[in-house]
C-alpha cells in the first residue's frame, strides 16, 4: 500500500473540493489518459486512467469520501485493495455523475456521439452588408441585390447523380450511412456504438455516375437575386433576417438564413441619435434678434414652418416632436431636434453699415462685466 499516491493527489484537488471540481478534474484526467487517446503508450495510459477512474469513484461517493479521509487506503472496506468499496469495481456511478454515454464518448473522442447526429443538415447562414441612404433608414425601403451563393442543382434536385443513372445501397452500411463499432468506455468494457460509415461517407449509397452539372456535390454556385425589406427606423449595424435564403441543407436538411447588415450613408443636412433627427439651422443676426418665420427641412425634403421668438441666442435647440426616425419596436416616432445657428455677414453695404452704426449709438455696446464675488 506503500506506494498507493493519495487519491486527492491522482486527482490534483485538495482535500476540501466539490462536487464539481472532482468531475471538472475526473474529466480533464479521463480524457487524456484514455486509452483511445493514446495508441503509442496504452499500457501506461491505461494504468494511469484506472487510478484516475478508482480515485473519482471513491472520492464522489460521499459516504466512500468520509470513510476515505477517517482511515485512508486501509479503510474498513478495504480501498487498499484495489477495487473500490472492497468488491466489484463500480461503473454505475461514474457513467452517471458524467451525464451518461453521450457525453462519455463525446470528451473520450473529442466529437459528438454518432448516435445523436442527425443525418440531416441544416444549411450554412450567409451575411450580406447592404448600404442604404439616410432617407431609405428613416423612411423604410425595399432592396433588389444579387448575391452569390450555392443552391440546389437544378439537374439532379440535390441526388447528387446522373439523371437516369442507377444508384446502389452502400454494401458496408446497408443504407443507414452508419457501421457499428466497439469502444473501450472504463475499465476495459466495451459498449457498442455508431460511427458515419467511410465507404459512402454517411451518404447510405454509392453514385456510379454523378451529376454532370453539379459534379457530384448536389450544389451548384451561381448569382441570385433577392429582394429584401427595410423596415422604416433602422439603425447602423442592425440586421435583417430573409429566412431559407442561406445554402441549402442537405439529406433533407433546411435551407440556413441570410443576414442583411445595414450600413447607413451618411447625410450632408442631418444626424442621428437614437430615434432623433439633429440638424443645424442658420439664421440671420437680425432674425434672431428681432424673431422670425422659419423653415425648418425635414428628412423627406419637405419643410415646416416655425416661429424664433426674439432674442434667440446663437446654440439654442428647438424641437419638432414626431418627425425624427420611427422606433422599430413600437409605434412612436422621434423628434427632430435643431440647433439655431446665428450668422454674422462678413460684408456690408454702406448703407447697411450707416445703420448699424446708428443703432449702436442707442446701445451699450460693451458687454456685460460679470462681477466677482468675495471668494473670487
Amino acid at each position: 500500500m506503500a506506494n498507493k499516491r493519495d487519491y486527492y493527489e491522482v486527482l490534483g484537488v485538495n482535500k476540501s473540493a466539490t462536487d464539481d471540481e472532482l468531475k471538472k478534474a475526473y474529466r480533464q484526467l479521463a480524457k487524456k489518459y484514455h486509452p483511445d487517446a493514446n495508441i503509442d503508450n496504452k499500457k501506461e495510459a491505461e494504468a494511469k486512467f484506472k487510478e484516475v477512474s478508482e480515485a473519482y469513484e471513491v472520492l464522489s461517493d460521499k459516504q466512500k469520501r468520509t470513510m476515505y479521509d477517517q482511515f485512508g487506503h486501509n479503510g474498513p472496506q478495504g480501498f487498499g485493495g484495489g477495487n473500490p468499496g472492497g468488491g466489484h469495481y463500480s461503473y454505475s456511478s461514474v457513467y452517471e455523475d458524467l451525464g451518461g454515454f453521450d457525453d462519455i464518448f463525446s470528451f473520450f473522442t473529442g466529437g459528438r456521439n454518432p448516435n445523436r447526429a442527425s443525418s440531416a443538415r441544416r444549411g450554412a447562414d450567409l451575411r450580406y452588408n447592404m448600404e442604404i441612404s439616410f432617407e431609405d433608414a428613416y423612411f423604410g425601403v425595399e432592396k433588389e441585390f444579387v448575391i452569390n451563393k450555392n443552391v440546389q442543382c437544378e439537374t439532379c434536385h440535390g441526388t447528387k447523380a446522373k439523371p437516369g443513372s442507377s444508384v446502389e445501397t452502400c454494401s458496408m452500411c446497408g443504407g443507414t450511412g452508419q457501421i457499428k463499432q466497439n469502444v473501450t468506455i472504463l475499465m476495459g468494457m466495451q459498449m457498442q456504438t455508431t460511427k458515419t460509415c467511410p465507404n459512402c461517407n454517411g451518404e447510405g449509397k454509392k453514385i456510379k455516375e454523378p451529376c454532370p452539372d453539379c459534379k457530384g456535390k448536389g450544389q451548384v454556385r451561381k448569382q441570385v437575386k433577392i429582394s429584401v425589406k427595410i423596415p422604416a427606423g433602422i439603425d447602423e449595424g442592425q440586421m435583417v433576417a430573409i429566412r431559407g435564403e442561406g445554402e441549402p441543407g442537405e439529406k433533407g436538411g433546411p435551407k440556413g438564413d441570410l443576414y442583411i447588415v445595414v450600413h447607413i450613408k451618411s447625410s450632408n443636412i442631418f444626424t442621428r441619435k437614437g430615434d432623433h433627427v439633429l440638424c443645424d439651422i442658420p439664421i440671420t443676426f437680425t432674425q434672431a434678434t428681432l424673431g422670425a418665420e422659419i423653415e425648418v427641412p425635414l428628412v423627406g425634403g419637405e419643410k415646416e414652418k416655425y416661429k424664433i421668438p426674439e432674442g434667440t441666442q446663437t446654440g439654442t435647440k428647438h424641437t419638432l416632436r414626431g418627425k425624427g426616425f420611427k422606433n422599430t419596436r413600437g409605434s412612436w416616432n422621434g423628434d427632430l431636434i435643431f440647433t439655431v445657428v446665428v450668422q454674422t455677414p462678413k460684408k456690408l453695404s454702406p448703407e447697411q453699415r450707416k445703420i448699424l452704426l446708428e443703432l449702436a449709438k442707442t446701445m451699450n455696446e460693451q458687454p456685460p462685466i460679470k462681477k466677482k464675488g468675495i471668494f473670487g
